[in-house]
């Protein structure tokens, strides 16, 4: 079971591929690179975010903890879930800087 197999059609399937050409992407232009599982909130989805060692980050919404966590895995990446771990500083710091 791949990511966002749950949902089927081409516009998921669209949402898939583009979620997944756009993490590839940002893994392969930044360095050190980590996935951050954030639970899904009142108002937003569960996400996966990527946060490079600049703090640059990006994220994306995802079906489930575990496809989140084969996704990091897939890419090559640490994965933490931000409940246990709280956002990264340099995150924090990034997004100050580039309000």
């Amino acid at each position: 079971m791949g990511i966002f197999s749950r949902f089927s059609g081409g516009a998921s399937s669209e949402r898939r591929q583009a979620t997944m050409e756009h993490f590839t992407h940002f893994v392969e232009t930044r360095k050190g690179v980590e996935a951050y599982l954030e639970p899904a909130g009142a108002r937003e989805p569960m996400a996966l975010i990527l946060v490079a060692r600049d703090g640059e980050w990006t994220r994306r919404k995802v079906p489930n903890a575990r496809e989140a966590a084969k996704l990091a895995t897939d890419l090559g990446l640490p994965f933490y879930e931000i409940i246990r771990t709280g956002y990264p500083q340099r995150m924090r710091e990034w997004s100050a800087r580039n309000k």
